[in-house]
């Protein structure tokens, strides 16, 4: 392995720093984060606008003037390279990525195209700029516990925990986390990894779980439950998994991996149900309405029973700990899709209505 010594980060620098998918749902976050922290960065946001990017989620920061957004996609190596060669960034933090698992299942070349390509494609042009003059650069590959594979009731994924994908999503961030590390031993590129549980919050397109429910028990649809519900998984609010990329770009160990949990274990039926409470307080209506609308339907091929973190790691070496309980996060998650329902209706297109409903086998 590399050299793993601090990269000590020097925050009063002026640097250039590239953030792909910025437009989407972490990224945004994390380009307000950065904005907004470090008036010395310019930070420039890369985002193909697919259709869970939205430069909506950064109407407040656009016109900053460390601000830049630039559109276009990472697997299209001209583009990346005269971006590279014209903006000379300092840093990458690669967040841009196919992130939804039942899309992979049905559409796998797209997330190898997106996240192995586009991840070699950001390599190579990192690579080739600083060639080995690679001081005070830095590669951030931000990446998913889903790489680990499934655990059984007990234990926790830890930085050492071999890799075991179940999905073509899996497998695909698996393979781009490979490749950083194999770039970091053949090249002696500085990079650091870090692979998160499921995020939650604001901002967050309308296919995965938390948001979709609450759309659809605002429009009184099904709430679609994969299998039994007994799924296990590890929720993260996504303004700590900000604060967490923060501390680990400036004060991580050059070649080293941190995972990132929220400490917030919950089976799905069981979140699912909370949700539907808290929906039904909002909204004024009696306790155990929007339950009614649960409807269980056929389990996805290759799902994985539990994740779960240990973020151990992370807590010790730079003081991370998630800032609030899971009930109190979905709380302001609720809040905030509460009070940005022209934010929702907007982002929920046509197509993306079809794709819904194709998908879960429900209108």
């Amino acid at each position: 392995m590399t050299n793993s010594t601090n990269k000590q980060i020097n925050k009063s620098a002026s640097k250039n720093i590239l953030i792909t998918g910025g437009a989407g749902f972490i990224g945004s976050h994390v380009i307000r984060l950065f904005v907004e922290k470090y008036s010395n960065y310019h930070i420039y946001n890369l985002d193909k606008l697919t259709y869970a990017g939205n430069l909506e989620n950064l109407n407040d920061v656009a016109s900053n003037k460390n601000y830049t957004f630039l559109k276009g996609d990472i697997t299209d190596e001209t583009y990346i390279n005269s971006i590279f060669n014209k903006y000379k960034f300092d840093a990458v933090i690669h967040l841009a990525a196919e992130s939804h698992v039942d899309r992979s299942i049905t559409n796998p070349l797209e997330f190898v195209k997106t996240n192995v390509i586009g991840t070699m494609v950001l390599l190579n042009a990192f690579k080739n700029l600083w060639k080995n003059n690679f001081k005070n650069k830095l590669f951030y590959h931000v990446s998913t516990d889903e790489v680990y594979g499934s655990l059984g009731e007990t234990g926790l994924f830890t930085e050492t925990t071999s890799y075991d994908p179940n999905s073509p999503y899996s497998a695909s961030k698996a393979s781009s986390d490979h490749f950083v590390r194999a770039y970091g031993e053949t090249y002696k590129m500085p990079y650091v990894i870090s692979n998160c549980s499921n995020n939650y919050g604001a901002n967050q397109f309308p296919e995965k779980l938390i948001p979709l429910f609450i759309n659809n028990i605002l429009h009184n649809k099904s709430l679609p439950v994969y299998g039994d519900g007994k799924y296990t998984r590890d929720w993260l609010y996504v303004i700590d998994h900000a604060i967490a990329i923060d501390l680990v770009f400036h004060k991580g160990k050059n070649s080293e991996t941190y995972n990132i949990g929220g400490f917030n274990e919950w089976q799905n039926i069981v979140l699912i149900k909370l949700l539907c409470d808290k929906m039904d307080e909002k909204l004024e209506k009696p306790i155990g309405t929007s339950q009614k609308l649960i409807t269980f339907i056929k389990d996805r091929p290759g799902h994985d029973l539990r994740y779960a973190i240990d973020a151990s790691k992370i807590n010790k070496e730079l003081g991370w700990t998630p800032s609030v309980t899971f009930e109190e996060g979905l709380t302001k998650t609720i809040d905030w899709y509460l009070d940005n329902n022209k934010w929702l209706n907007n982002i929920v297109s046509g197509n993306y209505k079809k794709y819904y409903e194709r998908m879960y086998d429900v209108q």
